[in-house]
């Protein structure tokens, strides 16, 4: 046994020919009904058995120093059983005496049994022949008499690394100078390769082992389409050996143009040989491709080209009737449009202009025609398009309203300034505001209204009525839209000319206040309240019967109400309050700065006629008698001051206010008696030491606040 080890240890032997001609051997039927491959393998030591199927027997080479008579056979089986007579067979492991040829009975487990005859033959010393040699399972041809063994391996295969197994009689095989081991030593078998064979003696033998390539019989259309059709990829039937390619609706099928792939050497379409991507063929009938592959062999490959029905189905252009700029922004991939129409558009009832390349369109089942079908669009709206081939695409058309874009400031004015609202310039986007002459700009706060979402100066957020600037210089106002837009107003604050104005407290709730009584005759008008005090509610004559039982009363010439000193609280303290706020104005204008130069002192020495007078302080130490109209010609915020010395005497003339000069900001203040023509009209607000008299017809667009009384005749007097 050791001579037996020493010789065969290296060498692995083959049993894959065998084993494949056994079992295409059983697939007819085996004996006693056995239909299955009863030994599939068989080896003793590292000596193969070579098994013949047809005639059921086994034979194997062992080395000349083989103890034959006690062997262990390795074996593989599919049978139930396996047996030597009566004793059951253990694949390595049971030793029998091999001298005489030996009988396997393999038995199924339905019970049919085969037998297999092992023949065991004892090598000479001087034997070193290849009894197999296969390279990746292709059994080599050996060649005994010539000492040649030729392998033929597939199209494509690798050689120049490959293993080789082998079984040899000889105790070694070499490739030169290097050990070969059976299915372990790779060799490269570019070049034919010498294995040198020894024997138990010391014997040589050189086998050449030559390795070709078999010629590819590969003729495989394996893939098929036609250049620049995207998805006209060609369905291919192997078994049928057809190419079914259907191509878009209106292709021109009479000059194709197809790129394929094939395993084969060549491709004809009748004599005509095919180059992929550039020859030309006419498709209008089938047409065949001849593959041939480089052993010779042909397949015939039939294409079949179809023309698709027509599959368009697209919505290429949206929009709505009416709303330039209102463009849908389409999706294909998503079959959706966007479509954003302006800031309060009414989405309930909006038309459509479309473009589709489908033969109809639908919303739920009404159908729709471009330019004419209105639907709600509050809720996205899906559009069912119907191509040719009847086909279906749905796409959803979302409609959004655009933010507010409006960033307009509408109304601007000062909390606590009177006159102050701003001229608006929205053009220029400038805002004008014209404040009373020694107004204090350095700390105002605007009221506003906007119909932004926000307002900004510098980065400062501004809320009307509450917000405070200093308007020194021009201040921006930075309003904000809700769809970020912004809009830039500069806000300039112009003072009025002439002197501060003169403060009248409570006293300017009233369009007469007298401390000694007010009366009047029949045909008088007053628009605004009465108030007299100390003097009791009997000093208000010529308005009707008024009663001290209330806190005011009313009159028919009066639209306000009249109050006397004697009225119910807290009609007394309201009136001791305008009393007193009366008199301290009176003296707050006889202690203003007294006029200046020609024009504001002494003007002509009390006499004025034909006289434009423009805002200012005048002073006079006399009488004033205003002989023709008097024009005051200023803005809305300037201011006149008249202080006279004595009496003031208007005659049946007019003051005129003209360049937007209000009553309110012109102050006359009369040390003496004043007298207010017959039909004559005057203008501001009389601060009287004395007595107001009007003549009869006479109106004022005023107050009369007189120390004395107030006598009316007819008169009309309005509260400015």
């Amino acid at each position: 046994m050791s001579i037996f080890k020493k010789y065969f240890n290296p060498i692995v032997l083959i049993t894959a020919l065998a084993m494949n001609t056994f079992i295409s051997g059983c697939s007819g039927g085996a004996p006693n009904g056995y239909k299955s491959t009863a030994i599939t393998s068989y080896s003793i030591g590292s000596a193969l058995g070579v098994i013949d199927e047809t005639t059921k027997s086994i034979a194997v080479t062992v080395p000349s120093d083989a103890n034959i008579s006690s062997l262990v056979a390795t074996f593989t089986t599919d049978a139930a059983t396996l047996k030597i007579g009566s004793v059951d067979q253990v694949s390595g492991s049971t030793a029998n005496n091999f001298t005489a040829p030996v009988e396997y009975k393999a038995t199924s487990s339905s019970g049919a049994t085969v037998t297999y005859t092992v023949t065991v033959r004892q090598a000479t010393t001087s034997e070193k022949n290849f009894i197999a040699y296969s390279l990746v399972k292709v059994a080599g041809i050996i060649n005994e008499s010539a000492q040649t063994i030729t392998v033929t391996l597939p199209n494509k295969t690798n050689v120049t690394a490959l293993v080789a197994t082998f079984s040899t009689a000889g105790v070694s095989a070499k490739v030169g100078t290097t050990l070969q081991t059976s299915g372990s030593t790779a060799n490269n078998f570019t070049s034919p390769v010498a294995y040198v064979v020894t024997a138990v003696d010391g014997s040589k033998a050189t086998y050449t082992v030559t390795v070709a390539i078999a010629p590819s019989s590969s003729n495989v259309m394996s893939s098929y389409s036609f250049a620049g059709y995207t998805g006209a990829l060609g369905v291919v039937n192997e078994a049928a050996k057809t190419i079914a390619v259907t191509v878009p609706y209106g292709t021109n099928v009479a000059a194709l143009v197809a790129t394929f792939t094939t395993t084969g050497n060549s491709v004809k379409v009748g004599t005509n040989s095919q180059t992929s991507t550039a020859t030309v063929n006419d498709f209008t009938s089938p047409v065949a491709y001849i593959v041939t592959a480089a052993d010779g062999s042909m397949a015939t490959y039939t294409v079949t080209v179809a023309i698709a029905p027509n599959s368009a189905k697209a919505i290429s252009t949206y929009s709505f009737s009416g709303y330039t700029g209102a463009s849908g922004v389409i999706d294909e991939a998503a079959k959706t449009i966007a479509v954003t129409v302006p800031y309060k558009t009414n989405v309930t009832a909006l038309t459509a202009t479309f473009a589709t390349t489908g033969n109809s369109v639908k919303v739920g089942t009404n159908s729709q025609t471009s330019t004419a079908t209105v639907n709600n669009f509050t809720s996205p709206v899906s559009y069912v398009v119907t191509a040719g081939d009847g086909s279906t695409a749905t796409y959803r058309v979302t409609v959004t309203i655009a933010a507010n874009s409006d960033k307009t400031m509408n109304a601007f004015a000062f909390a606590g300034q009177p006159n102050s609202v701003g001229i608006i310039n929205e053009a220029s986007k400038t805002i004008t505001v014209s404040l009373l002459p020694g107004t204090d700009v350095t700390a105002l706060i605007a009221t506003f209204t906007t119909t932004g979402t926000n307002v900004k100066v510098g980065i400062v957020d501004q809320t009307s009525t509450a917000t405070m600037n200093d308007f020194t210089t021009p201040v921006d106002y930075i309003v904000t839209a809700a769809n970020g837009s912004t809009a830039l107003y500069t806000v300039t604050v112009i003072k009025g000319s002439g002197p501060t104005p003169i403060f009248l407290a409570t006293a300017g709730n009233f369009a007469i206040l007298t401390k000694a009584g007010v009366s009047t005759t029949v045909g008088s008008s007053i628009n605004g309240d009465i108030g007299v005090s100390p003097a009791a509610t009997s000093y208000i004559t010529g308005f009707g019967t008024l009663t001290a039982g209330a806190t005011y009363a009313t009159s028919p010439l009066v639209t306000g109400k009249i109050y006397g000193a004697d009225m119910v609280p807290p009609t007394p303290v309201y009136l001791t309050r305008a009393i007193s706020d009366m008199e301290i104005a009176y003296t707050a204008a006889v202690g203003r700065a007294a006029g200046v130069g020609v024009g504001n002192l002494n003007l002509g020495g009390g006499i004025l006629a034909n006289k434009t007078l423009v805002a200012g302080t005048y002073t006079w130490g006399t009488d004033v008698t205003i002989t023709t109209d008097l024009t005051l010609n200023g803005g809305a915020n300037d201011v006149w001051i008249f202080q006279i010395a004595n009496k003031l005497d208007l005659n049946s003339n007019k003051i005129i206010l003209t360049g937007g000069a209000q009553a309110k900001n012109i102050f006359w203040q009369v040390a003496g008696t004043v007298t207010l023509g017959t039909n004559s009209h005057f203008e501001g607000i009389l601060l009287a030491k004395t007595n107001i008299a009007m003549l009869t017809g006479a109106s004022a667009n005023g107050r009369m606040l007189a120390q004395t009384a107030v006598t009316l005749q007819s008169n009309a007097i309005t509260q400015p």
